[in-house]
């Protein structure tokens, strides 16, 4: 039976998506309780913004390509003497927006089942061998409402990438939970944090925008810092009873 572990070194992490928004906030965070963070992300000059937010050590590289995961896992890990949480912050719509069924393309729709479910696997495949060897892991993935619900971008292949990584995350949680690694996903409502979120609420309008916020219970956006601190709450030593949860950070509008 596996039961709570005091550290006596401070944890390893790696966030993946590191270089803006709630993946930079997060470092930010981890890196404020003495996690030694890895910051992933294919964005070389936004990581000098992650090293700037705490990050020991930063890795540039495309996270849906597999051989590319194990290495970088495999240098932090060396680097790190081991890794204890992994923080799957990588995704988005990557530039794409709502259109029709008949007009989506097949590369549309893969690109972003790369984006958002290929490259959290890989990275949960590469850290799961050295969590079941110390006998503890946190893996938390960043999805969305859209992985409950349908999109407010209205982008098939976001919410369907979105509800994957919501099984992803239960199937992992199912798997290494023996191991003592918790698996759980945080769902943000609309947050805005980069480029992406801002232009599709300046798409809204101001009509738009206001229906939206009367939709949510704070009535007010979230932001980074509010994901980031649910991804603190799954990754604390204390959270090792709660594995395969999909926590909703969206100010009620759930």
């Amino acid at each position: 039976m596996n039961q709570p572990t005091t550290p006596t070194t401070p944890r390893r992490a790696i966030v993946t998506g590191a270089a803006q928004g709630i993946g930079r906030c997060t470092v930010q965070a981890l890196a404020a309780q003495g996690v030694q963070v890895a910051a992933f992300d294919m964005d070389a000059v936004g990581l000098q913004d992650a090293t700037t937010a705490g990050a020991h050590l930063t890795r540039t590289l495309d996270l849906s390509r597999r051989e590319a995961v194990v290495q970088a896992v495999h240098e932090t890990v060396q680097q790190f003497g081991g890794i204890d949480i992994l923080v799957n912050c990588a995704g988005g719509v990557r530039g794409q927006v709502g259109r029709p069924l008949d007009e989506v393309s097949e590369q549309d729709w893969l690109q972003l089942f790369d984006a958002n479910v290929h490259s959290a696997f890989w990275c949960a495949q590469a850290v799961a061998p050295h969590m079941r060897s110390g006998q503890f892991g946190r893996i938390v993935n960043i999805a969305s409402g859209a992985g409950l619900r349908p999109s407010l971008t209205g982008i098939q292949a976001y919410t369907a990438s979105k509800h994957a990584l919501v099984g992803l995350t239960k199937q992992l949680s199912f798997e290494l939970g023996p191991f003592g690694i918790t698996v759980n996903s945080v769902a943000p409502g609309f947050v805005l944090s980069n480029p992406a979120t801002r232009r599709q609420w300046d798409s809204y309008g101001p009509e738009g925008q206001q229906r939206l916020i009367d939709g949510i219970h704070t009535r007010r956006l979230g932001t980074p810092q509010d994901v980031a601190a649910a991804v603190l709450f799954f990754t604390a030593d204390s959270a090792g009873w709660i594995s395969g949860q999909i926590l909703s950070v969206d100010g009620g509008r759930s």
